[in-house]
């Protein structure tokens, strides 16, 4: 187990004085998860990784989680229970990763999200409203922050846009 103990603070995010939402961290008490990262990068979808950083941040649906060193952020709760229960989770997902990191083939490999408009540029273009976005590019926007998924567009299901969707799935770790 490479995390036993951590001090968790929750807090209204600084640039967001006031409002409902709030923003976690797991202070690790000295414990380096810098080597569990390339094993996270290996196995967690559309992650961006900087080894030299070194920093490992995911989007999961609404929440950005962000691994450092010594410490794992996360932002977006709803309140204190929430930020706990996530957390925990994360806590135990480095647990289990680097439990098993001898089945897993670390990944060094830097990797970026892809802009909005990559994104856009994919994207049928048709406008058509099906997903339940006004436009191509709201979708493209909310797909790029993980707000949505590509099964919420119909048309990429269309055999002419394969290759778009196929595209599409590699570079948003399969959302």
């Amino acid at each position: 187990m490479l995390i036993k103990k951590y001090d968790l603070e929750v807090f209204t995010p600084p640039c967001e004085p006031g409002a409902a939402r709030f923003a976690a961290k797991a202070h690790l008490n000295k414990v380096n998860i810098t080597p569990v990262l390339p094993y996270l990068n290996a196995t967690l979808p559309g992650v961006d990784y900087n080894p030299a950083a070194p920093a490992l941040r995911w989007k999961r649906g609404r929440h950005t989680i962000v691994f450092h060193p010594f410490e794992i952020a996360i932002s977006n709760m709803d309140d204190r229970a929430q930020a706990e229960g996530e957390i925990r989770e994360l806590i135990e997902l480095i647990n289990r990763t680097w439990e098993g990191r001898a089945q897993i083939e670390p990944n060094e490999t830097v990797r970026q999200r892809p802009s909005h408009l990559v994104i856009f540029k994919l994207l049928p273009g048709t406008n058509c409203k099906l997903c339940g976005e006004p436009t191509c590019y709201n979708f493209a926007l909310k797909l790029t922050v993980g707000l949505v998924n590509l099964s919420c567009c119909p048309a990429l299901a269309e055999p002419d846009l394969r290759s778009a969707h196929t595209q599409l799935q590699e570079m948003l770790g399969g959302r």
